[in-house]
């Protein structure tokens, strides 16, 4: 596997970037990954799945996380979250252009390929989005809500812990414990992060019907992070979805005790359509002879 680190910043951040490609590319997968965790974890199962049905991947640390540059759990603005999304987008159709593009984004990655596919001008192929952080499956304390809205206006980015049951990521044991073991990943957030994320899952459900991307649902009724339900309502809401709900599941079912079903899933459903093949380009944007 030839992963290839691409130079990115946003404004004044620094954006780990990196890119896998095929020896024949039929397709475009931008890869935005969860809260609290990094790009990297999809390298043991999701990466080799996309690259056998011949998917080029691109993908990053969103601000503050990973080897991303930024305050642990803190971001500029959702706003900001969109513009770098866009701009990774850019990067990979640079990389192979005239390629079908698809966005993949698990939990908060689910909620901003969503959102993208709804307000972003830009053609894509389809949308993967895998227990999308479309609504919590916990109501959080009242004056926890309260105390974090008025944060949000006087001290937006103040970082305080989010309180992840790490358990509830997965039902195998191991795969927590490797969770609780990496170093990249961090149990911080802000009101900036937290509060214009929430509200954008919210209205990603009211606006579903404006969506003309194909897209594939995937969600564990067994998540107890993200509630299934509001996945559900996304669904119902929108005429080009396909909703798998997967009996049981937790919150990373690409992690999980159903991981090898959900993988297969996502692989027949992209594999749907015929793509021109190209030959990839190296880290220079040079065709590879």
């Amino acid at each position: 596997m030839e992963t290839i680190t691409l130079p990115l910043k946003y404004k004044d951040t620094t954006i780990y970037c990196w890119y896998v490609p095929p020896p024949i590319v039929k397709g475009l997968v931008v890869l935005v990954h969860g809260f609290g965790e990094h790009s990297g974890r999809y390298f043991p199962e999701v990466v080799p799945t996309l690259l056998d049905i011949n998917m080029a991947v691109i993908s990053y640390d969103n601000f503050g996380h990973g080897q991303s540059g930024g305050k642990r759990g803190d971001c500029p603005s959702y706003g900001a979250l969109m513009g770098l999304l866009d701009a990774v987008v850019a990067k990979g159709k640079a990389l192979v252009p005239d390629t079908p593009i698809f966005l993949y984004g698990h939990s908060m990655g689910g909620n901003l390929v969503l959102n993208y596919a709804l307000r972003s001008k830009v053609k894509l192929k389809g949308v993967v989005a895998s227990s999308p952080y479309l609504k919590l499956a916990f109501q959080p304390p009242t004056w926890k809500m309260t105390l974090g809205k008025a944060m949000l206006r006087l001290l937006p980015h103040v970082t305080l812990s989010a309180g992840l049951d790490p358990s509830g990521i997965s039902r195998i044991p191991e795969e927590v414990e490797q969770y609780k073991q990496d170093p990249y990943i961090h149990d911080r957030v802000s009101p900036m992060f937290s509060f214009p994320v929430m509200a954008a899952g919210q209205w990603a459900i009211d606006h579903a019907a404006h969506l003309k991307t194909p897209t594939l649902l995937l969600h564990g009724t067994g998540d107890r992070i993200i509630d299934y339900k509001g996945t559900q309502g996304f669904h119902e809401n929108a005429a080009v979805t396909t909703l798998q709900l997967m009996e049981g599941g937790y919150h990373e079912l690409h992690k999980d005790l159903c991981s090898k079903e959900v993988l297969q899933i996502i692989s027949n459903w992209m594999k749907k359509s015929d793509y021109k093949s190209i030959l990839p380009k190296d880290s220079n944007g040079k065709g590879k002879n």
